[in-house]
């Protein structure tokens, strides 16, 4: 095997920044090393820091969409049993220390970098060239360690059996759904990609699934069928949920109760504060898999009050994010941030996008219509992911600073012919928040789309800090 370059985190001097730098080189993998090799690293990494990860209990959320917004749920629900509970999200929007979280609270830079180093050090030492998967995994197990936080809830990457942080043996998993997105590395039907979602649950694991395509749904029980003692509850069978509305709510939309039933429980009255009808689904979800790990006796089964309080608090950054007090330069505005990353995605968030712009009955249809900047990876279906917006809102398109971004002009070359709004390009999402602005005007709506890395962005053009 070639050896890895020596980056210097064995230097006390290293900072924050290097650590970034380091992360950017491990995206590029300058020695072309196979995705297999980088993958198998991850058990002797940990293996050669001691084994973090032994006696950390917790659950895996897996899924094509939805895992961000079921882990904030979860970590609500499990900080209402009276435990500190550690999170390691995936990705982060504006910083590497995003990734782990206590409490739902991201590290300081300082924590990161100590913790950071300590785990580079040990790459540098045995020689073990890792993705940068891996070492986020491995980063937040060692932090975990040195906190002692016993109980975690992880966010898969891509896929499920090949994801780093199933390495960290997290007995609960979770798979919110299934949908089209990373083909090529899933596969190109919904039961190929939930047969590789699915594989990451182990022998005696507690599988919960929330609610699957029947494509999907075949797919998964191929893979429960392969394991022995594994407990699954299912989405609609043993997880049951009804969701009303009361009062009149506020800008984000109007205030949701959801009832959730497990084999557990019956949890009444559950606030969901994240808008749009598909995060009721998610917080049951969450709650389902909170249940599975009381169930296995790693947690105390949650207080309702608590619980209640807890859920009510949740925020989840980026996910239909409103900025009421928008400022770009001499702007001012609102701005609506949404990483919806695929169609499925869009198809999802889009009527709560709509109720923003005031499009729809009873809206009171607004004569200026927002403005869209979008950016994407170069692998994304970018007619489908606009189709469900009007095609003559205006657009401008952009690319972050993610390695696989699609260019402006690719971008462009990929619209539906029949749009018919007008269309801007820009170099990079300060620009494009700025064009953005001047279409829109003073007191208008940007509505940010497309990618998580341009929500990050778009969060730090704005003067937002990480949260």
């Amino acid at each position: 095997m070639l050896p890895i370059r020596r980056c210097g985190c064995h230097d006390a001097a290293v900072d924050y920044r290097r650590c970034a730098d380091i992360i950017t080189e491990l995206l590029e993998n300058p020695q072309g090393l196979p995705r297999e090799v980088r993958q198998a690293n991850v058990s002797p990494l940990l293996t050669a820091l001691g084994n973090p990860e032994h006696g950390l209990r917790g659950m895996l959320v897996i899924g094509t969409n939805g895992k961000g917004s079921t882990c904030a749920f979860a970590v609500s629900a499990v900080t209402a049993s009276g435990i500190r509970v550690g999170s390691l999200p995936s990705p982060h929007l504006q910083e590497l220390r995003e990734r782990i979280r206590i409490d739902g609270v991201p590290v300081t830079r300082d924590e990161y970098t100590e913790t950071f180093a300590e785990v580079w050090r040990a790459i540098e030492r045995h020689d073990l060239p890792v993705m940068a998967q891996g070492v986020f995994a491995v980063t937040a197990a060692v932090h975990f360690r040195r906190t002692g936080v016993r109980v975690a809830v992880a966010e898969a990457g891509i896929g499920g059996r090949g994801t780093a942080v199933a390495e960290l043996g997290l007995d609960v998993k979770v798979v919110t759904g299934v949908g089209l997105d990373h083909t090529r590395l899933l596969g190109g039907s919904l039961a190929e990609i939930a047969r590789a979602k699915v594989s990451a649950a182990r022998d005696g694991d507690h599988l919960v699934l929330g609610r699957l395509a029947p494509e999907a749904a075949a797919g998964a029980e191929q893979v429960v069928k392969e394991r022995t003692g594994l407990t699954v509850w299912r989405m609609d069978h043993e997880i049951h949920y009804t969701a009303r509305t009361v009062g009149h709510g506020s800008a984000q939309g109007p205030t949701t109760l959801v009832d959730v039933t497990t084999p557990r429980a019956v949890h009444r009255d559950l606030p969901c504060p994240l808008p749009g009808a598909h995060q009721h689904h998610n917080l049951a979800t969450a709650v389902a898999a909170v249940d599975a790990l009381a169930e296995r006796g790693h947690i105390r089964p949650p207080d309702g009050e608590q619980l209640r309080a807890r859920l009510a608090a949740t925020r989840w950054p980026g996910r239909l994010e409103l900025v009421p007090r928008a400022r770009l330069g001499e702007w001012t505005g609102r701005a609506l941030l949404e990483g919806a990353t695929n169609p499925q995605g869009v198809e999802t968030v889009a009527p709560e996008i709509l109720r923003h712009a005031g499009v729809g009955a009873g809206a009171g249809d607004r004569s200026d219509p927002p403005v869209l900047v979008f950016a994407a990876m170069d692998d994304k279906d970018v007619r489908a992911m606009l189709a469900p917006l009007p095609r003559d809102w205006p657009l401008v398109l952009t690319r972050t600073d993610a390695l696989n971004a699609a260019d402006p002009a690719v971008l462009h070359e990929r619209l539906s012919p029949d749009r018919r709004g007008p269309c801007a390009t820009a170099a990079d999402t300060p620009s494009a928040l700025h064009r953005a602005a001047e279409l829109a005007g003073p007191g208008g709506l940007i509505v940010v789309l497309g990618s998580l890395r341009l929500v990050g962005e778009s969060r730090t053009a704005l003067g937002l800090h990480p949260a």
